[in-house]
């Protein structure tokens, strides 16, 4: 069905990986439906870690060759979900923050230091694009992480100088995630599970977009494309990963995957995306769960 021809979507997100991760399955489906798609990334990630040893070199505190590399990654994963993408001013033009009271905060480019400059090339993109929808995080960043934050905070400086119809905050349900997490009846070797509240989610969502098969392993494809940052248990290798991690679950139709970051706790990659309003200028009630109603 593609009854969106004309329409224009805008994901606005902090480090490559989290159009995958937060928005992929939504971005894939939108831009089956005709919808022109494109994630804005603001850095490069480059103070993420990276799984698997191969690799290892690129990281920040060594070679710091990571951003780079992730390039790659992230136009290997936009393909794999059907939409476009541009680095917010270039780039290379601000740099991964890294966590709240990293050393990394300091930098000259981290993207928390980024100020009007970065509010300024966010209008540009939407004067030039002139999107019916954005999509980006809630006040917290989705888990606090500052670059998240401050992605947040562009969006919605952005659109006070150029309204744009809706916007969507990409949250996770408590209530998916915890069924999600009951569901997972083993795990690979070397990983953990969550601790009770270890993972960032929400009471309360507005949308519930269910995944179709396509949508969905588009999803997965663009998660497996950034391999130095996340580990699909499914029993598939790569050559940034050459290790194989097999989870096991007991509703394959709730959880048909299991991923883990860096930190290798296992969760579930569902068949349900969540979103919240977060504002707009169409204020009009949606009386479904397609975030492009009334626009």
């Amino acid at each position: 069905m593609r009854d969106l021809l004309g329409k224009t979507v805008v994901a606005v997100h902090a480090h490559p990986d989290d159009e995958s991760i937060w928005t992929g399955g939504l971005l894939a489906q939108l831009a089956a439906r005709g919808a022109e798609v494109t994630v804005v990334t603001c850095t490069l990630g480059e103070e993420g870690e990276v799984i698997g040893e191969p690799l290892q070199g690129l990281v920040a505190d060594a070679a710091d060759q990571l951003g780079g590399f992730r390039i790659g990654e992230w136009r290997a994963a936009l393909e794999a979900l059907g939409v476009q993408g541009e680095f917010l001013g270039g780039a290379g033009t601000w740099r991964d923050s890294g966590m709240i009271g990293a050393p990394s905060n300091e930098h000259e480019r981290a993207f928390i230091s980024s100020g009007p400059a970065s509010v300024d090339a966010l209008v540009e993109v939407f004067r030039r694009l002139q999107p019916d929808l954005v999509i980006t995080y809630g006040p917290d960043g989705g888990y606090g992480h500052p670059d998240h934050v401050r992605a947040h905070h562009i969006t919605h400086e952005a659109a006070k100088e150029v309204p744009v119809p809706r916007i969507l905050w990409a949250v996770t349900s408590r209530t998916m995630l915890n069924r999600g997490l009951a569901a997972i009846t083993q795990i690979p070797h070397g990983w953990r599970e969550a601790l009770p509240g270890e993972l960032a989610c929400v009471n309360d969502v507005d949308i519930t977009v269910t995944l179709d098969p396509r949508s969905w392993t588009a999803k997965l494809n663009g998660m497996k494309a950034h391999a130095t940052q996340l580990w699909i248990a499914d029993g598939t290798i790569s050559a940034t990963n050459p290790h194989a991690a097999i989870a096991q679950v007991d509703d394959p139709d709730l959880v048909p995957a299991v991923f883990a970051l860096s930190n290798l706790i296992a969760q579930p990659l569902l068949r349900e995306e969540h979103y919240r309003l977060g504002g707009g200028s169409n204020t009009d009630p949606l009386e479904s769960n397609d975030p492009m109603e009334g626009l």
